[in-house]
């Protein structure tokens, strides 16, 4: 017979294990609402937002990488890229190793006003960050980065990518 104490040890794991799911869930859903707030501000749409963010993060990009990354249809980035770069986030550069090609690349000026639009949920982030020490944060970022690796494998074994 099994001990009560690994019994208990077992439940409390799995209920601890779905309350992170639960977790992931809900930040997932307030920060699709928070991105969506900033959005409006900015005049953008969701998901040029979001690609606005994956240039930040990744760029200069082609526009064929950006779909890649974004999970977009070539057709529908380049509205995005158009809307992007009409509202002055981005701009289009041939690319130097092949001028037949162009590279996105947000431009940098406007960064300040996402940082501020950014600047409560930011702060927030450093105060709860302060309540962990260097071995916690570390363990957090492995957590969060290996989440994230996992989301993207999700979401490509859905596309077949």
């Amino acid at each position: 017979m099994v001990p009560v104490a690994s019994d208990d040890a077992a439940r409390r794991r799995r209920r601890a294990t779905v309350e992170v799911k639960q977790g992931l869930r809900e930040l997932g859903a307030e920060l699709a609402l928070l991105n969506r707030r900033v959005s409006t501000r900015l005049g953008l749409k969701d998901i040029d937002l979001d690609c606005l963010d994956l240039i930040n993060t990744h760029g200069p990009l082609s526009p064929t990488a950006l779909a890649r990354r974004a999970g977009l249809h070539a057709a529908t980035t380049t509205g995005v890229l158009d809307r992007l770069e009409r509202a002055g986030w981005v701009t289009r550069d041939r690319d130097p190793a092949d001028r037949r090609a162009f590279l996105v690349r947000a431009l940098r000026d406007r960064n300040a006003e996402l940082l501020e639009l950014f600047a409560g949920m930011n702060s927030s982030v450093e105060q709860i960050c302060a309540d962990f020490d260097d071995a916690a944060l570390e363990r957090l970022a492995d957590f969060l980065r290996r989440t994230a690796d996992a989301g993207r494998n999700a979401a490509e074994g859905l596309t077949g990518n």
